[in-house]
């Protein structure tokens, strides 16, 4: 902290002033330095961790993240570093999917064989293919990115972070996803059929874009982890007490404040980022009133282009054959789990 004086100093001071706040500034630059080394050592060596959850009568008070919470703190500090003098920032403002969930349980999955865009630079897209060729994408076109997942029987949530992803082998993958629809106690069979058919639909749309190519996108699939013995009826996390009880089932708040239906009928073009503009909608089970609702949703378009893009030098034919390859070996396995989720 500085603290300001309205004295003024001799030249001597200053100058013993100035070399003592340069040496403290540089100091804490090392000290930075040498932080974020030992954070990316052990973000790297803990791939796999556990968060306890505070266990009572009271819905459980979910903590952050910690591999999520890590990133968005350096790339806060990256903000600080650039800042220089600027006091307005431009952003962009994303909706937070996992808002309606109690214990939101959430698997990111990079798709398709190729990850670096068209833009990308000699070493950028060397690093990106190596990614590819040491890990699932270049073999069946999807791997893990981050998971997170409540098991019921511990009380915790598990989280997998993008190196553990990357050194799953099919094997491990395909044991990575039933961990997923696993809750500690048994397989959450309920969810795969709602999964399997927003994947259909979301292939059916992509299978219908000409020149669209979704590089280093990717697969969120998200549901709710909260014990079947609570209300499985979402729930408003952000706002006031009796919210929820002000819309009826038909037509539930969205994260903005904008009804959304709950009906099972999805506009397989939503999904695809062309069609009824609603970003995709969540999955619902029409078997029984109680099922849980799960959100499949594509995600991160900074590297997407199509023919329609004028900036783009680059523009492809076809359609986007890597993220669909990715889609059918996805729900190729998830089929798989619900055909021998009575075994």
């Amino acid at each position: 902290m500085l603290k300001w004086s309205n004295k003024k100093q001799s030249p001597l001071h200053l100058e013993n002033d100035n070399f003592s706040k340069e040496r403290a500034r540089q100091s804490r630059k090392d000290d930075k330095i040498m932080s974020y080394r030992d954070d990316v050592q052990a973000q790297q060596q803990a791939e796999v961790l556990y968060l306890s959850l505070e266990k009572g009568n009271m819905v459980p008070q979910i903590k952050h993240n910690p591999w999520s919470l890590k990133c968005h703190q350096q790339h806060l500090q990256r903000m600080k570093d650039n800042a220089k003098h600027r006091n307005q920032y431009k952003f962009i403002l994303l909706e937070n999917l996992t808002w309606r969930y109690t214990v939101p349980c959430v698997l990111d999955l990079k798709m398709g064989t190729r990850q670096h865009g068209d833009d990308a630079s000699e070493e950028k897209k060397a690093n990106q293919i190596r990614k590819c060729q040491q890990s699932t994408s270049a073999s069946i076109g999807v791997r893990l990115c981050g998971m997170q997942v409540y098991q019921s029987d511990s009380g915790q949530l598990m989280f997998m972070n993008k190196y553990h992803g990357r050194k799953l082998t099919f094997a491990g993958f395909k044991e990575a996803l039933y961990q997923f629809f696993h809750d500690g106690r048994r397989l959450r069979r309920e969810l795969l059929s709602p999964v399997l058919r927003r994947l259909r639909e979301m292939q059916a749309a992509l299978e219908s874009c000409e020149s669209y190519r979704f590089y280093s996108s990717s697969l969120l699939i998200i549901y709710d982890g909260d014990p079947p013995r609570t209300s499985s009826r979402p729930r408003h996390r952000g706002g006031e007490e009796g919210d929820e009880d002000e819309l009826s089932d038909e037509e539930e708040e969205g994260a903005f404040g904008f009804p959304r239906s709950s009906s099972a009928g999805c506009s397989a073009g939503g999904t695809g980022g062309s069609g009824n503009g609603n970003g995709g909608r969540s999955a619902h089970s029409t078997a029984e009133s109680s099922s849980p609702t799960v959100d499949v949703r594509m995600i991160d378009f900074a590297h997407t282009t199509c023919r329609h893009y004028g900036e783009d030098s680059v523009v492809h034919e076809g359609q986007d054959s890597g993220f669909i390859f990715g889609l059918q070996n996805l729900i190729t396995i998830i089929s798989q789990l619900e055909d021998h989720s009575t075994d």
